[in-house]
């Protein structure tokens, strides 16, 4: 077999998960960082050298890195407001992109950016990593199998005690979305991806911000302007109900269990600090011969008789997905037209919470 072509990737955006990205790239073969951009004069620059990639050129615009270096593909790794216009300025320039998560702001801006994906016929992927998580496979697996039947209600838990991470995520105009943006579109694809993301069609939300604008809890008290809590009632075709719950601080170590709910059987990921430590956090139940029957479905992990049994470490998973998908011309690991139901709620948590009122989703033509 001949050597695996030396893929071109540049980085749009190098804050800190940045760096999330890079450390995989670093250990791929078949990658070679050819450059990166980022708005802070120089930033762009220390990330490259921190690497050793003193040769690979270091812009301040998206647009110079474009005209200046050949790509193959893209990490996005800028604020979640300017997502869209980076990505689709890769597209539109014939390099594929894997656009850190949420993948958006606004739900037009998602639509916008699968378009000139499919414009350009290039991969748009999301960056969900729990995705690859071994449990959350084995969930999925389950589900996806029928053996709980149709599922009618889904519902998030988990959420921080205490966790406000700062920085750029505590601003709106560059976050647009506090918590929800953060940590809430995992739940959302926690929750949907294991029932085939059914389409979006009403919610309802509250989102607050009792702890972020509290200097008792926040030390930029004073500054901070997105959410740190939220919940919200959403409506999915096929007579689902979705109760999202997710939340950045509370007095509480569990917003609860995360639920799915089936007309033969049921899925529970158990949360809380002390569910953490167990062997598994994943509950099965159902009824045999009339008998209920709750089991803890095990972490059984595929055996490799050189490597003996270990699952695979989630951030290098989806850099490798993106970059295999690279080599073959997709598809993508991650599609932008599947998660543009994830940003469709989003956006819908989001103006629901603002005008205090019930709002229909209503997703652009993509």
């Amino acid at each position: 077999m001949g050597e695996a072509k030396k893929l071109r990737i540049g980085f749009c955006g190098t804050g800190g998960i940045a760096h999330a990205h890079m450390r995989p790239y670093m250990t791929f073969d078949d990658v070679e960082i050819v450059g990166a951009c980022d708005i802070v004069p120089g930033k762009a620059r220390a990330f490259l050298d921190k690497y050793g990639l003193t040769g690979a050129p270091a812009f301040e615009n998206v647009k110079d890195l474009i005209k200046n270096v050949q790509m193959d593909g893209a990490s996005v790794c800028t604020y979640n407001t300017t997502h869209a216009e980076c990505a689709i300025a890769l597209l539109e320039a014939g390099v594929h992109v894997l656009c850190e998560k949420p993948m958006s702001f606004t739900i037009q801006e998602a639509a916008d950016m699968v378009k000139a994906s499919r414009k350009a016929n290039k991969i748009l992927t999301i960056g969900f990593q729990p995705r690859y998580d071994f449990m959350r496979q084995k969930v999925d697996a389950i589900i996806g199998s029928g053996a709980i039947g149709n599922v009618y209600y889904v519902q998030s838990g988990g959420g921080r005690r205490r966790g406000i991470p700062g920085g750029t995520f505590v601003v709106k105009d560059w976050a647009g979305y506090g918590c929800l943006g953060d940590i809430g579109c995992y739940s959302i694809d926690e929750c949907l991806h294991a029932i085939k993301y059914p389409k979006p069609l009403t919610v309802s939300a509250i989102a607050t911000n009792h702890f972020g604008k509290n200097p008792k809890y926040w030390p930029g008290a004073d500054s901070f302007d997105v959410d740190d809590f939220s919940v919200a009632l959403v409506r999915l075709e096929g007579g689902v109900t979705y109760l999202f719950k997710q939340s950045w601080a509370m007095h509480a170590d569990t917003l609860g269990d995360t639920l799915w709910l089936g007309t033969e059987g049921a899925i529970k990921v158990k949360n809380g600090f002390s569910e953490h430590n167990r062997q598994s956090r994943v509950m099965y139940y159902t009824d045999v011969n009339g008998q209920h029957i709750d089991s803890v479905v095990l972490p059984t992990i595929p055996f490799d008789a050189y490597e003996g049994g270990k699952p695979k470490e989630m951030w290098p998973a989806k850099m490798r997905g993106f970059v295999d998908a690279l080599h073959t011309d997709g598809p993508a690991p991650i599609p932008g037209d599947e998660i543009i139901y994830n940003q469709a709620i989003c956006d819908g948590i989001y103006r629901s919470s603002k005008l205090n009122k019930e709002v229909e989703i209503v997703i652009p033509d993509f």
